[in-house]
């Protein structure tokens, strides 16, 4: 088998604790892929960086915001389009904790931004279009592990990032 060419990628679902809301966009009608769906923050990794610092960056780009990864909620794996080499995605998705006033700053990937609780992102996600599933999933297990894990394990879980090198 020969060794593999993708796209990485990374998820942000902010997750602001003192009110139990999740950061949902709403891409922009011009984008090239899933146009006008809600997503969390995604982003691609540029050449030489890693998860974390991608993480990082694409939450500075697309909302303005910083945000601390509590865990890895998941991998993904999917092709944006057509099932080509130039279109596989393969990323990691992280639940980030955010509890400051700032609100998000739109990029021009986005043209809305709503904190929602679970129930009313699920009341906003009702096609069955694979991004929405997506979605719908990634909440679903930040949903799980929040209820299992306190906040102050996930805090002291995630001090010293996920990235081992």
């Amino acid at each position: 088998m020969s060794v593999g060419r993708f796209i990485g990628g990374v998820g942000a679902l902010l997750w602001r604790s003192r009110d139990n809301r999740y950061l949902l966009l709403q891409r922009s009608p011009q984008k090239d892929y899933a146009q006008g769906i809600w997503e969390p923050v995604t982003g691609r990794l540029e050449q030489g960086e890693g998860f974390e610092d991608a993480l990082r960056r694409e939450l500075q780009e697309e909302v303005g915001l910083i945000a601390q990864p509590l865990c890895i909620l998941g991998t993904t794996h999917f092709y944006r389009g057509a099932a080509l080499a130039e279109n596989e995605l393969i990323g990691v998705v992280y639940l980030c904790h955010y509890d400051s006033d700032t609100s998000p700053r739109l990029s021009e990937e986005h043209i809305q931004a709503h904190w929602l609780t679970a129930e009313e992102a699920f009341s906003l996600l009702t096609d069955s279009t694979p991004p929405t599933l997506w979605t719908r999933r990634v909440i679903e297990r930040a949903e799980a592990l929040r209820k299992t894990i306190p906040l102050q394990d996930l805090l002291a879980l995630s001090q010293h990032g996920y990235e081992l090198g």
